[in-house]
């Protein structure tokens, strides 16, 4: 009986994350600030729930840190999402392998 409940508080909480904006929202946003935070939830979001999987997806955290770092350094100097990944793969590898 207890599952149901539940099942029915997540649903009722879903639709109304989903129905309340746009029952309360109906003209177009201006303030700057809002808009701005509004922008940036996404690219958040995914990093919330990319960073932890990066150091727990190694056998040890240090791998995955290097591997993190490399990789961040190998994006801030232009290189596109393949080489990122592999440059990250091999940093793994040599993590693994000698540490």
């Amino acid at each position: 009986m207890n599952i149901w409940v539940y099942i029915l508080v997540m649903a009722g909480v879903s639709y109304l994350i989903r129905v309340l904006p746009m029952t309360l929202i109906r003209r177009p946003i201006k303030n700057r600030f809002i808009q701005s935070f509004l922008y940036y939830v996404p690219y958040v979001t995914l990093a919330v729930m990319t960073f932890p999987a990066i150091l727990d997806a190694t056998l040890s955290p240090v791998s995955g840190a290097l591997a993190l770092i490399v990789g961040i350094i190998a994006a801030w100097c232009g290189a596109g999402l393949f080489p990122v990944a592999v440059v990250c793969c091999m940093v793994v590898f040599a993590a693994e392998f000698f540490l």
